[in-house]
């Protein structure tokens, strides 16, 4: 499984965290397994509590990790909120934006692992949670909040101008299901 670096926006800096990074690749079933490694002085980040894993509305606004899944057909695609917290979110576009809720999604599993300086969160995504396809492009994603409230924008690649994670030019990473 390849380690892919997240890079803050430039515009956002994130001066507590050293490093995230990001494991992804297909399980033997067909489902997607990410690994995100944050390494920070997590004492000014903002980490949410373990709570019962639950699916939750407006993730983003705090500490989540993200993943945006295109099948090799788009343009529509769906996205995945993962909060440290064990709480999730789905959703599914048609188009750039447009879209909602992912209502009939199985739910992902979830571990998270803490230690001095480091954060892991291991997500899978079951086979049918994933759009159909031969090739998914992913969009690796995190929104970090810093102990005052401020918010950074980690991706493989961003797009010019403000933070968008739903702008194609972020699904970076192409993987051949198996």
């Amino acid at each position: 499984m390849p380690t892919l670096k997240l890079l803050p926006h430039p515009d956002y800096p994130a001066p507590a965290v050293t490093a995230l990074e990001v494991e992804a690749a297909f399980t033997h079933d067909g489902g997607l397994s990410l690994a995100y490694l944050l390494t920070a002085d997590l004492a000014q980040l903002r980490i949410p509590e373990s709570v019962q894993p639950a699916r939750a509305d407006g993730l983003w606004r705090h500490t989540c990790l993200e993943v945006f899944v295109q099948a090799d057909r788009g343009p529509g695609y769906r996205e995945f909120n993962f909060s440290p917290s064990g709480q999730w979110q789905a959703y599914v576009f048609t188009a750039y934006r447009d879209g909602g809720l992912l209502e009939s999604v199985p739910a992902p599993s979830m571990s998270r692992d803490d230690a001095p300086g480091r954060l892991v969160l291991t997500c899978t995504l079951p086979a049918a949670a994933l759009p159909g396809g031969g090739q998914l492009r992913l969009g690796l994603t995190a929104v970090l909040e810093d102990a005052d409230g401020s918010l950074s924008y980690w991706s493989l690649r961003h797009p010019p101008g403000k933070p968008d994670f739903h702008h194609t030019h972020g699904f970076a990473l192409t993987l051949e299901r198996p």
